[in-house]
């Protein structure tokens, strides 16, 4: 089930849908309780920021809460993602004074901490994403577009998008996390992966808690092929093992545990 939610001015003719001039973010709702909203929050301004947008000093912690909690919790929501897009507003300011306004989706897609059902990815060539400023954020991504439909033509669910040094960023949904002994590999930001609020929790807890070592690195194409099990984490759709890549099947059981811990955690 989704539902949708505007600020009362949300109009067509805006800067995000014109132009993709807006930042999206997810929110978490499990057990119907906003989970890891601070990080989600943070997450949010840093990529305002980053865009130059004007960021209302209404837009503190406490809105955020406030605003899910009335629109989302107390209409009964238990297990959510909230997928949450501010947009720059179309009202005559000089750029960098326009106002933003905000429009969200309810996405009641079960446990966001729930291991799903195992994907099948590979490689895409044609295209890569870039390592800069923006890459690390959600905004409006053309490669992503392309890498969707190159998918669903070649009947897979998801992508490993490189980056112009032909190495790992990420899918087109999320990061990847490479698990090779006790060692779990991540690419670096630097290389084009998406901050992920869910992701750092994940590997805090694994981190704290001595279930692996983690390194984030710089990791070539091969790395896929050498992994014993490789995660797919993404803010917008949530926990998948990578089943296979062209003829290489993984296990899932040693992350089905660390996940299974984590969720235990939030008890």
């Amino acid at each position: 089930m989704t539902s949708s939610f505007t600020t009362d001015n949300f109009e067509l003719i805006n800067r995000g849908f014109l132009y993709g001039d807006a930042v999206k973010v997810s929110f978490f709702i499990r057990n119907g309780q906003l989970i890891m909203a601070e990080e989600c929050y943070f997450f949010l301004m840093a990529s305002m920021r980053k865009m130059r947008m004007k960021i209302p000093l209404s837009y503190t912690l406490d809105f955020f809460r406030n605003l899910l909690t009335e629109n989302i919790l107390l209409h009964g929501v238990t297990d959510a993602t909230v997928q949450f897009m501010v947009y720059r507003n179309t009202d005559g300011q000089q750029r960098h004074k326009s106002e933003v306004s905000f429009y969200f989706e309810v996405q009641e897609n079960g446990d966001v901490l729930q291991l799903r059902n195992g994907v099948e990815l590979d490689l895409i060539k044609e295209i890569n994403v870039n390592s800069n400023l923006l890459s690390n954020i959600r905004v409006h991504c053309p490669e992503n577009i392309y890498a969707e439909i190159y998918a669903k033509e070649n009947d897979l669910d998801d992508v490993i998008l490189l980056n112009p040094h032909k190495r790992i960023a990420r899918s087109i949904s999320g990061n990847l996390m490479f698990l090779e002994g006790n060692v779990i590999k991540v690419p670096k930001q630097s290389e084009g992966a998406y901050i992920s609020p869910l992701m750092e929790n994940l590997v805090t807890f694994i981190h704290n808690n001595g279930l692996a070592e983690i390194r984030e690195e710089e990791l070539i194409a091969f790395e896929s092929q050498k992994s014993e099990e490789i995660l797919l984490v993404s803010d917008k759709k949530g926990l998948f093992p990578v089943q296979k890549i062209r003829n290489k099947t993984f296990e899932k059981n040693r992350f089905a545990g660390m996940v299974e811990q984590w969720q235990a955690s939030f008890l």
